[in-house]
């Protein structure tokens, strides 16, 4: 029996809204939808041809990474131990965080793309000198920390849509205030080895001829130590993560975070290189959040709401740039891209 092109009995496409609806709700990329025959008019007395959809297999073949996933049935995911609200360890060492939570929903929808519902996660310890190496050479299918997306990384790995726009800022004590960069003239500053930050203040001083000293700290805590034990005078790092290392010390009313920004640093979550197919699911269930809106209950848990395993609430309103992201997605490099 000939039927017109575009044709589906009524139960068939029940079927297929249904599933298309689905896997919209996961918040998974248009690849992951089953897409329509085409709809051009078929000649007199033709039978039509549609032209099938990738089939889920075919999908996942084009992905090394989701073929690596669904061969060995483990995802790795990569945290950080004390990079508090984005990654770090509760009160029972268990990795949780903004970017974590982020990163669980990204594998809840790979569990229902391969259709496993028991996928492993392998959960790897990172700091800011090995993330990057662990997601370059394919260690780490997702990195859940606090890495800013720059174009020179991304020659080295891939970078899903930006999930957060913090500032690079100077922190010091209220005793010897730095509002500028210039006031670190001839004096000392921390940094935390392999950050953009340490890198800025690298290029400030040559530009400027400042002549400061900089000292680097294996992590943000030890960096941190510096300011506190007055071997610097300041300390340089994004102002998310310095309003969350004061607000663990007794005394945070003696610190300054100085209101000039140094630089723009838009997160994401590092992945893979050369898979577009699996930065596409990645992007997919972010943007999904984004526009369900549920983003803003996220967002509310871990950066306005007390937070395991101390009750700690950074208090901290969502900004204006990332509100920009939210209504807008990008992936973007570009510092002036979120101004």
């Amino acid at each position: 029996m000939f039927r017109p092109p575009g044709f589906h009995s009524a139960p068939n496409c029940r079927r297929r809204l249904l599933s298309a609806a689905g896997l919209l709700a996961l918040g998974l990329p248009a690849w992951a939808v089953p897409q329509s025959a085409g709809g051009g008019t078929a000649p007199p007395g033709a039978t039509a041809s549609p032209v099938p959809a990738p089939s889920a297999s075919t999908r996942v073949e084009a992905s090394r990474t989701l073929t690596r996933i669904r061969d060995t049935g483990v995802i790795v995911l990569g945290y950080r131990p004390a990079s508090l609200p984005f990654s770090y360890l509760d009160g029972r060492l268990k990795p949780v965080g903004y970017s974590v939570e982020l990163c669980e929903r990204v594998i809840d929808a790979i569990r229902e793309q391969l259709r496993l519902p028991d996928l492993e996660v392998k959960q790897i310890a990172v700091n800011s000198a090995t993330r990057m190496p662990l997601v370059a050479n394919g260690t780490l299918d997702l990195e859940c920390g606090i890495t800013t997306h720059t174009a020179e990384r991304a020659r080295s790995q891939s970078f899903s849509t930006t999930t957060y726009v913090a500032e690079s800022r100077l922190l010091s004590r209220r005793g010897q205030m730095m509002r500028t960069v210039e006031d670190l003239r001839g004096l000392t500053v921390a940094s935390t080895i392999g950050t953009t930050s340490l890198q800025y203040m690298h290029q400030l001083n040559v530009q400027k001829g400042l002549g400061f000293r900089i000292l680097v700290g294996q992590d943000d805590q030890e960096s941190f130590r510096l300011l506190q034990t007055g071997r610097a005078v300041a300390y340089a790092m994004d102002d998310v993560l310095l309003r969350s290392l004061i607000a663990q010390v007794r005394d945070p009313q003696e610190y300054y975070i100085a209101e000039q920004p140094l630089s723009v640093e838009p997160y994401a979550i590092g992945l893979p290189p050369n898979d577009p197919q699996f930065k596409r699911l990645v992007d997919g269930v972010i943007t999904g959040l984004y526009r369900s809106g549920e983003i803003q209950a996220i967002y509310q848990r871990w950066f306005q709401s007390p937070i395991p395993p101390r009750g700690l609430n950074l208090q901290l309103p969502m900004g204006e740039a990332f509100k920009r992201v939210i209504a807008k997605p990008t992936d973007s490099p570009d510092p002036g891209a979120y101004r």
